[in-house]
């Protein structure tokens, strides 16, 4: 067992592995062979990137904190260490996947910056995030709206379950492993991506049923006619709805 301390100026909400062999067994469940190229953000003390580096990947560590940016540099010869903010990185051109144990209080930001593009050729994420934020966004109810844009191109669940003191500093919570892997048939064409998030965004804004119109998109007769089409309820609020049926009701709003 491998277990390092916290740099002071480590990113806020970075919780470290402290098992070397929990590491390698998350590197084998993602998947990731010889020469495949990963993103991993948050490098932190390297106990992930080392296991991907044995796993013959081509590593690309994304680290926000400087000191821990040039520990892993000193390191790892042969992986690429970036020392930059992931919410704002630019990401490969060619196919990658990510494989990271995210900073908890910066997991929605990154995850948002890496899922808002669909064209984006990542094939695979596998992220330690904090329990509440997978299950919220890996449930399929109720729907959220990130989730919800996420599914139309992935597939998302929760694989693992990690306790809180597989980490050092331990969190206050515990922590899980959430996978999106990219879906063989889209829901929504990707070039579609931005019509698709604002008519997301319109609907999920609505504090009532969306029965009563989802203008400037469909209007409540429209709605009323394909809640049984698409099998939800009149009564239903945007959250009641799966991301199937979000992606019909959107594909129906361009044709109706």
């Amino acid at each position: 067992m491998v277990v390092r301390t916290r740099s002071a100026r480590g990113a806020s909400g970075q919780h470290f592995l402290r098992s070397s062999r929990l590491a390698a067994d998350l590197v084998s469940g993602a998947a990731v062979a010889r020469d495949d190229l990963i993103v991993e953000i948050g490098g932190g003390t390297g106990i992930l990137t080392q296991a991907l580096v044995r796993a013959g990947a081509v590593v690309i560590a994304i680290e926000r904190d400087p000191v821990l940016a040039a520990g892993l540099r000193a390191r790892f010869r042969d992986a690429q260490i970036v020392t930059g903010d992931a919410a704002a990185h630019a990401w490969p051109e060619a196919p990658f996947s990510v494989v990271a144990n995210l900073p908890f209080a910066r997991s929605g930001a990154i995850l948002a910056h890496l899922l808002r593009d669909p064209g984006l050729p990542l094939r695979r994420a596998e992220v330690i995030v904090q329990w509440e934020f997978a299950a919220k966004h890996g449930a399929v109810w109720p729907a959220t709206l990130r989730s919800t844009y996420w599914r139309a191109w992935y597939d998302v669940s929760i694989v693992r379950r990690l306790d809180r003191t597989a980490f050092v500093p331990p969190p206050s919570v515990d922590a899980a492993v959430l996978r999106l892997a990219r879906r063989e048939r889209p829901r929504v064409p990707s070039e579609l991506h931005e019509p698709y998030r604002a008519f997301l965004t319109a609907a999920f804004a609505l504090r009532r049923p969306i029965r009563s119109g989802l203008r400037p998109f469909l209007s409540p007769l429209q709605v009323k006619r394909l809640a049984p089409v698409l099998g939800f309820a009149p009564d239903a609020r945007a959250r009641d709805l799966d991301a199937e049926q979000w992606a019909r009701l959107f594909a129906a709003s361009r044709t109706l």
